[in-house]
């Protein structure tokens, strides 16, 4: 089955949880798979019998589903952001709103306010009753720049990293991997193929811009970047790579970070 988040998990948990080996695919790797069939119609039966091609030609690995604990913090984090998406959206209504509907606003806005605020103290309660997880919430926190919200954030979309075999699966995952198109003499610049969790990547700008300035590591990188002329967007999501690498660095070796000792990732 095609990946589709929160719609297509509880199917694929509820046929995992019936015996059934399932796959479960990018879509964007299927619509390749289509186009170079040259497929020219699209409707739910093609793309039925198109996926079914897929999977006897490729052979995709069997979906495992996470832990419950990482379920249930991934449920937590997503309704956390959901919930600051709402009250960005009631806060910039409020401010051309018309002097009647004002009260309206406000007391929205105080309602999403105290969610939020019950909302993170249940996900810190969550994280500190599982010692999986509490365990890796100190490792991530040891490195400079990620706080409680990232490392939440970290643990429900990555878990403790098992599910992937290297620190470059972990940035593909994010979309933060370089994406180059060049043909003959045709040199094309590279850019983010964000073919990964837009969720993921929004936790990683803030805290990758402090640990410019509060990781040696990162600084150090910044500062090869700038003086080659690569700061800015380019060198922000350098950065945003390192500090996901490093997290995925301290949850394989199970050691605090050290920025003395390199981490094999």
């Amino acid at each position: 089955m095609e990946a589709t988040g929160i719609y297509g998990d509880p199917l694929a948990l509820y046929l995992s949880d019936k015996g059934l080996i399932i796959s479960v695919v990018n879509p964007v790797q299927i619509h390749a798979f289509g186009k170079a069939e040259l497929l020219r119609n699209k409707t739910d039966k093609i793309d039925a019998k198109l996926i079914a091609r897929y999977c006897a030609s490729q052979h995709p690995p069997a979906w495992q589903p996470a832990p419950l604990c990482e379920r249930q913090l991934l449920a937590l984090v997503r309704h956390r952001n959901k919930l600051n998406e709402m009250f960005l959206t009631e806060e910039n209504r409020l401010s051309v709103a018309d002097e009647v509907v004002c009260d309206s606003h406000a007391k929205i806005i105080t309602l999403l306010k105290q969610e939020i605020k019950d909302t993170e103290l249940k996900i810190k309660k969550h994280i500190d009753d599982s010692p999986s997880l509490k365990k890796n919430k100190g490792l991530l926190e040891s490195i400079p720049g990620i706080g409680e919200r990232l490392s939440a954030t970290l643990l429900a979309y990555i878990g403790d990293g098992s599910r992937f075999h290297h620190s470059g699966q972990v940035v593909a995952y994010a979309g933060l991997n370089p994406k180059l198109h060049e043909s003959g003499q045709l040199k094309g610049r590279a850019h983010l193929s964000k073919q990964g969790s837009a969720e993921l990547r929004k936790a990683l700008y803030m805290p990758a811009l402090a640990a410019i300035s509060c990781n040696k590591v990162v600084k150090k990188q910044w500062e090869q970047l700038t003086a080659r002329h690569k700061g800015g967007k380019v060198g922000v999501c350098a950065v945003m790579r390192k500090l996901l690498r490093l997290a995925y660095g301290v949850m394989k070796s199970g050691t605090l970070f050290n920025a003395e000792i390199p981490l094999a990732v």
